[in-house]
């Protein structure tokens, strides 16, 4: 017979998985649970004892009415429950902001598994194989919204509570629970793989914006950022979100012995220690153990017992949460689920969407619901039309290029177009040396310069009240993000095929808003046209890239002194291609605004002899070390403006001076006024040629 507990507050049931054996500090099984406690809900209950004793009143409510429907031998099931489903993926543009095909594979993972339709139930125990149930409950992706308009079922919102995976993140989005199974996939599920909560304790109203299932996007469907093993997570979680407890029971941890006088309310799921590993021969608390349960941690999940299908459908059928209004037919009318698929959208992806001449761009087609035929316009690209679903194209020159989908289920058409949608790049690219001081541009982005907003607050731009050596530079207006957005400014290609070394520099200038702001760019450079990226220089704002006192308003550098310079070589032969593109990438971390300005790549060699005549005996200063005043001694090649630079070992400006100067040998007092005593680099430009010496002040 069933064993009855009454349920109390210590053992309500939220379930964590904690990802890759961490959870909480502690060395433990990949798959983590604590079944007691509500942490989870405390944004909510804030450990209100009206509100504590309300959850607890609900869950024993729900146990009675459990019992008394289990108790009821009236025939069920036979795929009369279907559940509307909406997956909302929380991101920052990294790798949890998932594919559609990887969340439709998560839905054929769970279906089957509910289902009996996975290929392996079969393979379970002999001893446990009359008891496999088919739970009957199909699960489908909503094809309209609380509004009623179209919908896939999956929504995107940008946002660095990806990172957090809490109730703050849940807050973001919920479609109502009586209409919908919330399903949200992030980068962090509060420090598991995932989480959620029982009908009964979120059975009051207060409670119901923490109703639905959190996932880690790894822990999402078989394929993508997941994988096979990890893919009975969601079945797991859903079991959990239907009233079932694991089978050891309500304790905090699988493998401990107390478990033994523990258990999950349900008559033929032996009682049991619980499992971290697929042992089929266990037998911890004097029967045979079913490991292959998915409310097990075994890694080997297989089946649900009729017992805890019966339970389940108990819960289906209470008004506990809502559940019971969930598969009605009015609701899946209302949702799109009621098994007519219905065409509302042309939409689409692709691989890449900034490439190079010649390159091969991939097509995804995310048309919905119910499409059955495709037609592509898309000029410029080899060919520039196709029927098929996913096409691949080739694009043989520069230039930006639309794209036009139109998608058919037979007897309606819906379309899309999307402008400027492909960048072609040139490949050959620009020549070399490549030199940008921005005082002819027009604005950001342009021909050479590509700007993403990655976080939706702000993007580099062009900046005319502001410069190093002009009146203009780039400026990311930084003051405007919150902490953890990341921006994107990267080059057009750039032909260093016949180069035999590389540099890359630019100048800079950035403030602080307060001291614990520790904001980073990061430089990356690609051979691939931007493919792939390689990381070359990171500066942090707790060191080299701060250029000026702290500014809590808004920071314009307004002398020399505020920008910064770096010169990256370290970039190999690798590199040495006609397709070479750079990449600046701005993380925020609540500090002011940046701004670059003459940036510069020059294939070498750049040395001595290209600024200075080959029988000069080379750059010198005179004296040096110096007390007071040096002068600058040269010899140059050929007539032109020379500018001269002393640079402190931040790569800030201490002093810069422009000179025409005529060929032959030539000597500058060197702006020593206001430098201080410390070591410096002296950086010494005519045209694209340079040359760097060093002083020691005194």
């Amino acid at each position: 017979m069933m064993k009855f507990h009454a349920f109390g507050a210590a053992i309500l049931g939220s379930l964590i998985l904690g990802p890759q054996g961490a959870a909480f500090g502690q060395s433990v099984p990949e798959h983590y649970c604590t079944t007691h406690g509500l942490h989870h809900l405390e944004p909510l209950h804030q450990n209100d004892p009206v509100r504590l004793a309300e959850i607890e009143t609900a869950e024993m409510a729900l146990e009675a009415e459990t019992q008394a429907f289990v108790a009821d031998d009236a025939e069920r099931g036979g795929n009369a429950y279907v559940l509307p489903v909406v997956f909302h993926i929380i991101h920052n543009n990294g790798p949890e902001n998932i594919s559609d095909e990887q969340v439709h594979d998560a839905m054929r993972v769970l279906n089957d598994d509910f289902n009996r339709l996975n290929p392996d139930w079969d393979n379970v125990n002999p001893a446990f194989l009359s008891l496999v149930a088919d739970v009957g409950i199909t699960f489908r992706l909503a094809q309209k919204d609380p509004n009623g308009n179209c919908t896939n079922g999956i929504t995107r919102t940008q946002s660095v509570l990806t990172y957090d995976g809490t109730q703050t993140m849940k807050n973001l989005i919920q479609w109502p629970r009586n209409k919908y199974l919330n399903v949200w996939v992030a980068a962090s599920a509060d420090g598991a793989a995932g989480y959620t909560l029982t009908p009964g304790s979120v059975a009051n109203s207060w409670a119901a914006a923490a109703d639905g299932i959190v996932l880690l996007h790894n822990y999402t469907g078989s394929i993508g950022t997941s994988s096979p093993s990890r893919s009975r997570t969601l079945t797991h979680e859903v079991g959990h979100w239907i009233n079932l407890r694991h089978t050891w029971g309500g304790t905090n941890e699988p493998a401990l012995s107390s478990n033994c006088n523990s258990d999950d309310n349900v008559s033929d799921t032996p009682n049991t220690i619980g499992w971290t590993s697929c042992n089929l021969n266990g037998n911890t608390c004097g029967s045979l153990d079913n490991v292959e349960n998915f409310m097990e941690y075994s890694y080997c999940s297989k089946m649900f017992t009729q017992g805890q299908s019966a339970r389940m459908l108990a819960a289906l059928n209470s008004s506990t949460a809502q559940r019971n209004q969930l598969w009605q037919p009015g609701n899946l009318l209302a949702t799109g689920t009621d098994g007519t698929d219905i065409l509302c959208a042309a939409d689409f992806t692709s691989n890449a969407r900034v490439v190079c001449a010649g390159d091969v761009v991939q097509f995804d087609d995310l048309s919905y619901n119910g499409v059955t035929s495709w037609d592509w316009d898309l000029p410029g690209a080899v060919p520039p039309n196709s029927n098929d679903e996913n096409p691949s194209v080739t694009y043989t020159s520069a230039g930006q290029f639309t794209v036009g989908l139109t998608a058919s289920d037979g007897n309606t058409t819906v379309s899309t177009t999307e402008n400027d949608y492909i960048i072609v790049l040139p490949a050959p690219g620009l020549p070399t040396p490549f030199s940008d001081d921005l005082e002819v541009a027009q604005s950001i982005p342009n021909t050479d310069w590509l700007a993403e907003d990655l976080g939706g607050n702000s993007s580099f731009s062009l900046y005319s009240a502001a410069g190093f050596s002009g009146t203009k530079s780039i400026r990311l207006n930084n003051i405007n993000a919150v902490e953890g957005e990341v921006d994107e400014l990267t080059s057009t290609t750039i032909d260093l095929s016949n180069a035999t070394s590389i540099s890359l520099s630019f100048r800079y200038a950035f403030a602080k808003r307060n001291s614990g702001n520790n904001d980073v760019l990061r430089v990356y450079v690609s051979n691939d046209c931007g493919t792939n990226w390689s990381l070359r220089k990171q500066l942090y704002a707790s060191n080299i890239l701060t250029t000026a006192p702290d500014h809590p308003g808004t920071f314009v550098p307004n002398d020399p002194s505020e920008w910064g310079f770096t010169d990256i070589t370290n970039i190999n032969s690798a590199f040495h291609v006609n397709n070479f593109r750079m990449k600046f990438e701005f993380t925020s971390d609540g500090g002011n605004n940046l701004y670059l300005d003459d940036i510069n790549v020059q294939a070498g060699p750049v040395g001595i002899h290209e600024l200075i005549t080959t029988d000069a005996d080379g750059l010198s200063i005179i004296p040096n070390p110096v007390l007071d005043q040096a002068d600058l001694l040269l010899d140059l090649r050929q007539a032109g403006r020379v500018s001269v630079e002393i640079l402190d070992a931040l790569g800030r400006s201490a002093g810069y001076m422009e000179q025409e100067m005529l060929a032959g040998e030539q000597r500058m007092r060197l702006p020593l006024d206001l430098v201080a005593p410390g070591m410096y680099s002296v950086v010494v430009r005519q045209n694209e040629l340079r040359q760097t010496t060093r002083l020691i002040k005194r």
